[in-house]
C-alpha cells in the first residue's frame, strides 16, 4: 500500500423514507471514495410490509456501494425480506443475522469492494430483534447473533484479505463505542441507528466513531490516512443534503 494513501467515506442513517437527495449526492462524492449507508433507509418495518419504496429511487441515483440492513430494512417473513432486498440495486449486508434455513440469500454476512485500488471490507451489524436461541428461531429461521460474536465470527472466516475494514453499524453510539474497544482491528466504525449527529469523530482506543445523523439533512465524509500502522483521520466534515438552508 502507499504510505500517502487515503480513503474518503461518505456515509448516511436513518434516511426514513425522505426524498430529495440521490441526485445531491451523485453530484457531491467524488470519484474513488465509498458511499455507504448504514440503514433505517425504507418506510416499512420488520412487520409491516410496502411492495414499493420509492426511497429505493434515490439510492439508485447515486453511487452507493453497499448498505447495512437496519431495523426497517429487515422482516420477520423472509419472503418479504427478500424481496425488498431484491428490488434495490444496493448490495445489503448484515454479518450478525443468520438464516438457519438455507434460503435465497437476502444479503451478505460481509462485502469487500474495490475504491480506487484498496479493497475495503465492509461489516454490518444489526440490534437483534431477540435473543439467540430464541424459540423464534423456529418460527421465522432467522437467528440474531450477540454483535460482539458476530465481529469474532465473521473476522475468523474471512477468506478476503483487505486494506481497510469498516463496520456499518446500525447499533447506536453506545454500542458503537463498547464495540470500538474490543474490537481495534477496525479502521473505523461508520453508525446510525441513536440518530446522533456527530459534528467530529470519537475516537475510541484508536478506533474512529462517525454518524452523520437522520433524514439525509447530512452526510458525513470521512477521510481516513492508511500511511501508518493503522488508519487516522485526516478529516471529517457533516455536508448538508436536506438541512434548513441547504438549497
Amino acid at each position: 500500500m502507499n504510505g500517502s494513501q487515503r480513503l474518503v467515506v461518505y456515509h448516511t442513517s436513518d434516511v426514513h423514507d425522505r426524498r430529495g437527495f440521490g441526485a445531491k449526492l451523485a453530484a457531491i462524492v467524488e470519484p474513488d471514495s465509498l458511499l455507504v449507508d448504514c440503514g433505517d433507509a425504507l418506510r416499512g418495518s420488520s412487520t409491516v410490509f410496502r411492495s414499493v419504496e420509492g426511497v429505493m429511487a434515490e439510492f439508485a441515483e447515486a453511487p452507493y456501494k453497499a448498505q447495512a440492513v437496519g431495523n426497517r430494512e429487515f422482516h420477520y417473513l423472509h419472503s418479504r425480506m427478500l424481496a425488498r432486498s431484491r428490488s434495490s440495486r444496493v448490495p445489503w449486508v448484515c454479518s450478525n443475522l443468520v438464516d438457519l434455513r438455507d434460503r435465497a440469500p437476502a444479503f451478505a454476512r460481509s462485502l469487500v469492494v474495490d475504491v480506487g485500488g484498496l479493497r475495503v471490507r465492509l461489516l454490518a451489524l444489526l440490534v437483534p430483534q431477540y435473543r439467540t436461541g430464541s424459540g423464534w428461531e423456529r418460527i421465522f429461521g432467522w437467528r440474531f447473533l450477540a454483535p460482539d460474536v458476530a465481529l469474532r465470527e465473521v473476522q475468523v472466516s474471512a477468506a478476503d484479505r483487505a486494506d481497510v475494514t469498516l463496520l456499518l453499524s446500525h447499533l447506536g453510539l453506545s454500542a458503537d463505542r463498547a464495540l470500538a474497544a474490543y474490537h481495534p482491528e477496525l479502521s473505523a466504525i461508520v453508525g446510525g441507528h441513536s440518530h446522533d449527529t456527530l459534528a467530529r469523530p470519537e475516537i475510541v482506543d484508536g478506533v474512529p466513531i462517525v454518524q452523520p445523523g437522520p433524514f439525509a439533512d447530512y452526510v458525513g465524509r470521512l477521510e481516513l490516512d492508511l500511511g501508518g500502522e493503522r488508519p487516522t483521520v485526516a478529516s471529517y466534515s457533516l455536508v448538508p443534503l436536506l438541512a434548513s438552508g441547504s438549497g
